[in-house]
């Protein structure tokens, strides 16, 4: 089946739709959503300007649609987004990296029946220190781009996910009930490389902005 990735360039679009080609599926198209509310109850937001970037060194086209994001409307605009990457790409399923969000899982599956569509969750309910172990015995390379929940701030952003940042997000989830894989909203991510790249994105650094008490956001560059 030829399928098109919900993609926003963290881990979970990227590492769904590389567990989607291990598979066997066939990868079409990747389809952002580029959200004006950075609070959007379905898209992730930091650095989704740059999934460009992931898609030029996946050779996959990039299909991208502009939202406000307003809530429940912001639906509208990814139904129109996936209508056309089924139009022009003839995919037959969408692959998202869903983990625990009833919400958004609930809604894309919507879409998908209205359009006619498979709707693919490879992560769905997947425990989060062995989803983050898998990150790295599969060479992902992922940066933090976002915090938003004490007692993360500003020194987090721009930290890869490693043996360390597993065992520091361990104690984090006993003290502080912070999901490990940041399924809360705790944190959003960035994928530098991984076996779907024909090569590493260069990470050249970035600016740190400060959102809230405990939220911080990364502008990333890259080469």
């Amino acid at each position: 089946m030829r399928l098109g990735v919900l993609f926003s360039g963290g881990k979970d679009s990227v590492y769904s739709a590389y567990v989607a080609k291990t598979m066997g599926y066939e990868l079409s198209c990747l389809i952002s959503v580029y959200s004006k509310n950075k609070e959007s109850f379905m898209f992730h937001t930091p650095s989704i300007r740059k999934t460009k970037f992931q898609a030029k060194v996946m050779g996959l086209p990039l299909v991208i649609r502009e939202t406000e994001g307003r809530k429940e409307d912001e639906l509208k605009d990814l139904e129109t987004a996936i209508k056309s990457a089924k139009e022009k790409y003839k995919i037959g399923g969408i692959v998202t990296g869903a983990i625990g969000s009833v919400y958004q899982a609930s809604r894309v599956q919507k879409i998908c029946d209205e359009a006619g569509l498979e709707c693919f969750n490879p992560l769905w309910q997947k425990d989060g220190n062995a989803y983050l172990a898998e990150l790295l015995d599969n060479k992902f390379e992922v940066i933090l781009t976002g915090v938003f929940a004490y007692p993360l701030d500003n020194k987090w952003i721009f930290r890869k996910i490693d043996k360390k940042f597993i065992a520091e997000m361990d104690v984090l989830n006993k003290k502080y009930k912070i999901h490990p894989a940041g399924e809360g909203g705790e944190f959003e991510t960035f994928v530098i490389n991984c076996p779907l790249y024909s090569r590493s994105l260069k990470f050249c650094g970035g600016k740190i902005i400060k959102e809230g008490e405990n939220a911080f956001r990364g502008e990333i560059k890259l080469k």
